[in-house]
């Protein structure tokens, strides 16, 4: 388990590239999609985390929160190290079932797919074990403390 703390959301969002390149770099997540599971409460910093997930990765769109639209796919450039980031909120679902609507099967065993999900909580046992997981605790206004587990990417 590794804990960090930021200041500010231009932080966490400096901190969600470096677990990225991270990520990237490691050769014992791969052989089916990456899944990182975000928990959080509201305002807790999810979806600004996405955000630098989504610029470390080279997409040029607006990442919004999907909450009404549950998932998102985003196409990487060629080059990166996942051809495509799905994000996915499932905070309108109601267990594994209905994660299984959007094509989770696919989804998750597809090598070229990144998929970060905010509140895997909701969906019970869809997340499988292998996921990396990052909690945030939002310990004031501007300060947010993100906690990663599940796998170790050397980060200090």
């Amino acid at each position: 388990m590794q804990e960090f703390t930021t200041h500010s959301p231009q932080e966490t969002q400096a901190l969600a590239k470096r677990i990225m390149e991270a990520l990237a770099r490691s050769t014992t997540i791969r052989g089916t999609s990456t899944i990182v599971a975000l928990q959080g409460d509201l305002g807790a910093g999810k979806t600004v985390f996405t955000k630098g997930v989504a610029e470390a990765l080279g997409v040029t769109e607006v990442v919004t929160s999907p909450t009404f639209v549950i998932e998102k796919v985003y196409q990487l450039p060629d080059g990166a190290s996942w051809k495509h980031l799905i994000h996915i909120d499932a905070y309108r679902l109601q267990g594994e079932e209905e994660l299984h609507t959007i094509g989770w099967n696919e989804s998750a065993t597809d090598p070229g797919n990144l998929i970060v999900i905010e509140w895997p909580e909701q969906v019970g046992l869809g997340v499988p074990e292998r996921a990396i997981w990052i909690e945030f605790e939002q310990v004031d206004e501007m300060t947010r403390k993100i906690t990663l587990s599940g796998v170790d990417i050397g980060m200090q």
